[in-house]
C-alpha cells in the first residue's frame, strides 16, 4: 500500500470510528549534507524523516495521533480516537475545499559532487589568506514534502528543495579567540566566493582589538545579528498573543508601532523555500504586516482568525508535528533600503555593529540583555577594530522606533530576510 492510500484508508477508517470529520498530514525530508572538520571533508550522510498526523474530531471532541515510520492504521485511528475521549467539545476547524491543488514541485536537486566542490571552495578562499584558520561546516540539498487531506474534499500537497551551507571558522593569534560563523540558504546554486567574502570582511575588521564602547550608542546590527530584533516582532503580530493580551500592539492596529523606515511583509512565493498552503490546508498569500510604520495586520489560524472576527490569514502552522496548527510566519521580508554595509558604517562617527551575539531572545516583552559574541567598534566612519567583554541591552520596541537607517544588504536568514539595520536607544556597557 502506498503512502496516499494510507491517508485515503485513514480517513475511512477514523470516518467508520465515528469521527466526524478528519485529517491527514504527512510529512517527508530527505536531505544529504556534507560535513567539514579541520579543514577536510569529514563525512557524507542520508537522512530521511517521515511523519503522519490524523487529526479527528467524535463527537466534537478532538483527537491526534502521530506515526513515524510504518504504523498500521487502524491503530493510528485507535489512538486518535481514544484520545479524543479525553478532551471536551469545541468547534471544528477544518478548512472545506473540493478542489485538488496539487502544486508543482519547486527548486532542483544538487549532486554530492557539486555540493562538495562549494565547500572545498568556500574552504580554500578564506585559507588562501588566512592559512592558519580552521574552518567547519555543513553543506546541503533537503527535499520536503507535505501533503494534507481530509474528509471534507481537500487535497493539497508540494515538494521543495532547498540548498543550505554553514561555515564555521576559527582562528588563534597569540591568545586572543576568534570564531566567525556565516551561512546561505539559496535555491538552485550557492555562492561559495559570496560566502567566503563576507567571513573574510569580518576577519580583516578584527585584525586589531579596539577599546568597547560603553553607554547609548548607535548600533549597527548585520543581517545575520537582526534577527534578533524581527522575533519580537514575530511574535508581536501574531493573532494569539493579540487574543491573549500578551502583544503589546494588540490595540494598535491603524497606528505608528515603529519607524516610518520600516515595512515588514509576507511573500510565501519568494525565496529558497516555498509554501501555498498551510497546515490547514489554507493557501497562503502575500500580507503587508506593517507599512511604513503603520501596523496594518496581524496573522492567524482558522481558531484565531474566528475568535478574532477577522477570519484566517493562511498562517496556521505546527511546530511539530505534536501539535495542532497555531498562527506561525512564513517568509517573512523587511523591505531593505539602498545603502550598503560599507555605506552604513561611512554614516556614523561612532557606533557598534554586532554581528554574533550570546544570549536568549527578546520575547514578546522586548526586553534583552545580550552578551556581544562578535561585535566591532566604529570610529569616524570607519571599522577600528574588534570589542571584547561587551553587552547590550534594551527594548527592541524602543530600538525599533528608533531606527536611523535599513541597508540595502538583506540576506535569508532561515525564512526571514532581513538587511542591516541602525538603531539607537540600546545600552552598551563592558567589562575590564
Amino acid at each position: 500500500m502506498t503512502h496516499d492510500q494510507i491517508a485515503e484508508q485513514l480517513l475511512e477508517l477514523a470516518a467508520k470510528a465515528g469521527a466526524e470529520v478528519a485529517e491527514v498530514f504527512r510529512a517527508t525530508s530527505q536531505a544529504r549534507p556534507l560535513f567539514f572538520e579541520a579543514n577536510r571533508l569529514k563525512q557524507i550522510e542520508r537522512i530521511e524523516s517521515e511523519g503522519i498526523v490524523l487529526r479527528l474530531w467524535r463527537d466534537g471532541c478532538p483527537g491526534l495521533a502521530v506515526a513515524h515510520g510504518a504504523v498500521p492504521p487502524q491503530k493510528l485511528v485507535e489512538r486518535a480516537i481514544a484520545l479524543s475521549a479525553l478532551n471536551h467539545p469545541e468547534t471544528i476547524t477544518i478548512a472545506d475545499d473540493t478542489s485538488l491543488n496539487h502544486y508543482p514541485a519547486i527548486g532542483n536537486s544538487i549532486e554530492l559532487e557539486q555540493l562538495m566542490a562549494w565547500g572545498k571552495e568556500t574552504i580554500s578562499c578564506i585559507r588562501d589568506i588566512y592559512p592558519d584558520i580552521i574552518c567547519s561546516g555543513e553543506w546541503d540539498c533537503e527535499v520536503e514534502s507535505t501533503r494534507l487531506i481530509n474528509s471534507r474534499g481537500l487535497d493539497c500537497s508540494h515538494t521543495d528543495t532547498t540548498l543550505s551551507a554553514y561555515l564555521e571558522t576559527e582562528l588563534v593569534q597569540e591568545n586572543d579567540f576568534l570564531y566567525i560563523s556565516d551561512g546561505q540558504t539559496q535555491r538552485g546554486s550557492l555562492e561559495p566566493q559570496l560566502l567566503s567574502q563576507r567571513i573574510l570582511q569580518r576577519l580583516e575588521w578584527a585584525r586589531e582589538n579596539a577599546p568597547p564602547l560603553v553607554g547609548r550608542v548607535p548600533i549597527l546590527f548585520t543581517a545575520k545579528a537582526a534577527d534578533m530584533l524581527w522575533g519580537t516582532v514575530s511574535a508581536a503580530l501574531n493573532g494569539k498573543q493579540v487574543l491573549e493580551r500578551s502583544s503589546p500592539w494588540s490595540d494598535r492596529l491603524g497606528t505608528q508601532v515603529v519607524s516610518t523606515s520600516l515595512t515588514l511583509s509576507q511573500k510565501p512565493a519568494l525565496g529558497p523555500f516555498s509554501c501555498p498552503f498551510d497546515d490547514e490546508g489554507i493557501p497562503t498569500r502575500p500580507i503587508v504586516f506593517i507599512q511604513d510604520g503603520i501596523l496594518k495586520l496581524f496573522y492567524t489560524d482558522l481558531t484565531t482568525g474566528r475568535t478574532l472576527g477577522s477570519g484566517t490569514t493562511g498562517n496556521g502552522f505546527r511546530a511539530n508535528l505534536n501539535s495542532y496548527p497555531t498562527p506561525g510566519l512564513f517568509n517573512l521580508l523587511i523591505e531593505p533600503g539602498r545603502d550598503s554595509m560599507q555605506d552604513l558604517i561611512k554614516q556614523l562617527d561612532h557606533g557598534l555593529i554586532i554581528d554574533q551575539m550570546l544570549g536568549a531572545a527578546a520575547g514578546i516583552t522586548g526586553e534583552f540583555s545580550v552578551n556581544v559574541d562578535l561585535g566591532y567598534r566604529i570610529e569616524n566612519g570607519h571599522v577600528v577594530g574588534r570589542v571584547k567583554n561587551t553587552m547590550v541591552s534594551g527594548n527592541v520596541y524602543t530600538a525599533l522606533k528608533q531606527v536611523v537607517n535599513v541597508g540595502g544588504d538583506a540576506n535569508w536568514n532561515g525564512s526571514i530576510y532581513t538587511p542591516s539595520v541602525i538603531v539607537e536607544g540600546l545600552s552598551v556597557t563592558a567589562s575590564s
